[in-house]
């Protein structure tokens, strides 16, 4: 994409000075609260799953819609909200962000209606692109020094909001009325809204170009048609002429969508940035996290809260279970670091790759450690561990291969590609565990074949993106710090300095632009400076 262009910004002053010193102090924990607040979000709807027909008046086929609704709509928000981070200012669209989820959180809590509440978890999953968002900011913002662990905390935020937030969720729900869930992420939302507008600075970085209107409606037709016949696969059929179709839709419209990205002059998606073998291959990895990483939180809580009387369930109450997976989180937070020095020692290839053997061995283990509360306990941490170093090395393998005025689409989209691998777990663990399983009374619940299962699966995932990382450019590094001052916000320089840089940065991005759009005859190649990191 295009140069970076500083905005006027005040007094603001580039990493290094002191108002970005003195902004730092606050802008890792509120960034992180903000990528939390969004995890609870999407997990607090979990503890009433299984009574959402009974409290909406519906069938369980449509009770469904609930979850569905926020994994498309955040799905299809990611990488927009990014490119828009990238566009118009990346606080700006962060708070935006919030705020829908401050809005969808408030349509859920005062209806108990089918379709509004839809409605409310479809604008609820718009807050998703708050967390690439707050990776892109912190890369504006923060000396090199403190980028590395900052970044990787802000990456495990969604799982510590998850796993932290369900046993929360679920002491709600089980003592309290369930709309009261609701309200508190609303209220939680305002709070993150809060702390961001006051003391999260706004980045002067911005891309010149216009937005994509016709690129974000392909996008988000494509994802549609992709991940609601894989959400929807195992009510409608597999073999359903409906989830073929959609399949076979959402193959021509992302086609087209491709090509009309790569002739577009500003597109939503750099494709061939996307191309980039570092970037490729992260992304590629990152949907093989995905899916590994939503595997125990599938299994472990029905193996916890099914009835002894099954020779395998261990009978503990909603709040029991959460507790018990509230430790996955606790090691996603504090391995943070760790992941971060490691990166820095070795680099981020080898913490994505040390991420991935853990939780491998760790679900391959898990198979054996079903048996007791105390074993879950054990292996929601040890997941934890593998998740949070993986996480935590996916945002320097990707800002270390792109432009900084393409920080916002870029994690956007590597925020998108986890999104389909936690929506391909969704499908492929519901179907074995549906395929697996015994009877218990008039019903029939998943049996310990099933549970292994999908453990072995997700181990079979994590071994697949192992062998994805492998082939990652051995000298891949965390990502450079930003520009210097003089080269990021040129309204700072001296006055009679300004307008040349200025005019400089315009001139080349509108010659990368033209070259991106393959214009007219003769235009100028892409920036050898920009080519891959290998």
């Amino acid at each position: 994409m295009g140069e970076s262009v500083g905005a006027p910004a005040g007094d603001h002053i580039r990493p290094g000075g002191e108002r970005a010193r003195d902004s730092g102090r606050w802008l890792v924990p509120v960034l992180a609260f903000g990528g939390i607040s969004v995890a609870v979000m999407q997990t607090l709807i979990v503890p009433v799953v299984a009574q959402l027909p009974a409290l909406l008046d519906t069938s369980t086929s449509n009770a469904s819609w609930v979850i569905t609704s926020t994994l498309l709509s955040g799905a299809v928000a990611t990488p927009i909200m990014g490119r828009l981070g990238d566009l118009y200012g990346k606080r700006r669209i962060m708070l935006l962000s919030l705020g829908l989820m401050v809005l969808g959180s408030l349509m859920c809590g005062f209806t108990s209606a089918l379709v509004p509440m839809v409605a409310g978890r479809a604008v609820q999953g718009f807050a998703m692109g708050a967390i690439p968002l707050g990776i892109s900011i912190m890369r504006d913002e923060l000396p090199p020094e403190r980028l590395g662990s900052a970044m990787a905390f802000m990456s495990s935020s969604l799982g510590v909001g998850g796993a932290l937030g369900m046993p929360l969720a679920a002491w709600i729900a089980q003592y309290t009325d369930w709309h009261v869930l609701f309200f508190g992420a609303a209220g939680i939302g305002a709070v993150a809204m809060l702390l961001v507008a006051l003391l999260v600075p706004e980045s002067p970085l911005r891309t010149p170009g216009r937005f994509d209107v016709l690129g974000t409606l392909g996008l988000s037709a494509g994802l549609v048609t992709l991940l609601l016949p894989v959400s929807k696969g195992g009510d409608w059929g597999w073999g359903s002429p409906t989830v073929l179709g959609l399949f076979g839709s959402s193959l021509v419209i992302f086609l087209l969508w491709g090509l009309f990205e790569l002739r577009t002059r500003d597109p939503l998606v750099d494709l061939r940035t996307t191309a980039r073998r570092q970037v490729l291959l992260t992304n590629l990895a990152s949907i093989m996290v995905g899916l590994a990483f939503y595997a125990l939180t599938l299994v472990l809580p029905q193996v916890l809260q099914l009835p002894v009387a099954t020779g395998y369930g261990l009978g503990q109450s909603m709040v029991v279970s959460g507790l018990c997976v509230a430790p996955m989180g606790l090691a996603m937070m504090l391995v943070s670091s760790l992941s971060a020095r490691l990166s820095r020692a070795r680099g981020p290839k080898v913490s994505l790759m040390t991420g991935l053997v853990i939780l491998a061995g760790s679900y391959l283990l898990g198979t054996l450690l079903l048996g007791a509360v105390w074993q879950t306990v054990v292996l929601s941490v040890l997941i934890g561990v593998g998740i949070g170093i993986a996480y935590s090395a996916m945002p320097a393998l990707i800002l270390g291969a792109v432009d900084p005025s393409e920080s916002g689409a870029a994690n956007g989209l590597n925020t998108l590609m986890r999104s389909i691998g936690t929506s391909t777990s969704s499908a492929v663990v519901g179907v074995v565990l549906a395929h697996m399983a015994s009877p218990l009374g008039a019903t029939r619940v998943p049996n310990l074949d099933g549970f292994r299962t999908a453990f072995l699966i997700a181990a079979g995932a994590a071994v697949l993106g192992l062998l994805i990382a492998a082939f990652l450019p051995s000298s891949a590094v965390r990502p450079s710090p930003v520009a210097a001052p003089e080269q990021a916000a040129p309204e700072q320089a001296a006055p009679e300095q300004a307008a040349p840089v200025r005019a400089a940065s315009e001139q080349a991005g509108g010659a990368r632009r033209a070259a991106r759009s393959g214009g007219a005859a003769g235009a100028a190649p892409e920036d050898p400076s920009r080519e891959p990191v290998c």
